[in-house]
């Protein structure tokens, strides 16, 4: 079976696929700290309680922006599964044009994202991911990446509130009954969540503009399902979209191989 690994900033995401379906999900806090022996230890009990038996990982692709782990990473799966494992950006075998000035710019995340958008909706497309940054990507008609938009993700925003005014707590974040807020958190909560969904819809709408052609909109991500009904741009909601990617990308580098 194949262990998917997609590490962000502040979640890591595993995957296992048996060739047909998806077996099983987990996530954890990414820690970069974190060792191979570690890994091979939560991955086995967490499989164990899926009802998998760890011993049949017999495969490993990661896409990871964050370089201090992929060191653990591939001692894991060199160790544990007895696999040199496919790792995105070094290689791996993604097989899409990258239409921006600088390539290595685009993070392995986005590339993706782009992927995994495009095999299941096609383009052209804008890819919306919510995490650590908020990231708007746009997929052309044959799948190829054509740059994109960096924001804030909406956690972090908070968090930034928080540190630097001394007064406002640290807060959950959710839909608001109104949008004006009556204390200081629902004024707090109202500000983040209806800003983002200002963020996204205004941003979309402009990029659409730009594009100047009929655009699909998936978003994905840790936090996207939190703006629900609540966006009037987004077409899709997907949280499958990363690791479908990453199967794709798997498929693509064992066919060169």
């Amino acid at each position: 079976m194949l262990l998917v690994v997609e590490q962000g900033n502040t979640n890591t995401k595993y995957a296992v696929h048996d060739g047909t379906d998806w077996r099983a999900q987990w996530r954890t806090a990414t820690d970069s700290t974190r060792t191979a022996d570690e890994y091979a230890v939560w991955l086995s009990q967490m499989a164990s309680l899926s009802g998998l038996d760890f011993k049949t990982f017999t495969d490993c692709i990661i896409s990871s922006v964050v370089p201090q782990s992929l060191f653990h990473l591939r001692n894991f799966s060199r160790r544990y599964l007895s696999a040199e494992p496919i790792v995105v950006g070094e290689n791996a075998v993604l097989d899409i044009e990258v239409r921006i000035p600088k390539p290595s710019e685009a993070g392995a995340d986005r590339l993706i994202d782009a992927i995994g958008g495009f095999i299941t909706y096609g383009g052209p497309l804008i890819v919306i991911d919510s995490g650590t940054a908020t990231t708007f990507d746009v997929v052309g008609p044959d799948g190829g990446f054509e740059g994109g938009v960096i924001a804030p993700g909406i956690n972090l925003s908070m968090e930034a509130l928080h540190r630097a005014a001394a007064v406002l707590p640290r807060i959950a974040i959710r839909k608001p009954a109104d949008v004006i807020g009556r204390d200081t958190i629902s004024a707090m909560q109202s500000g983040l969540f209806w800003g983002y969904v200002g963020l996204i819809d205004g941003l979309v709408t402009r990029i659409k503009a730009e594009y100047g052609a009929p655009m699909k909109v998936a978003a994905t991500g840790g936090v996207a399902s939190l703006f629900e009904g609540a966006s009037s741009t987004i077409d899709h909601y997907d949280q499958d979209l990363p690791i479908r990617g990453l199967l794709e990308v798997w498929h693509r580098t064992r066919a060169r191989r």
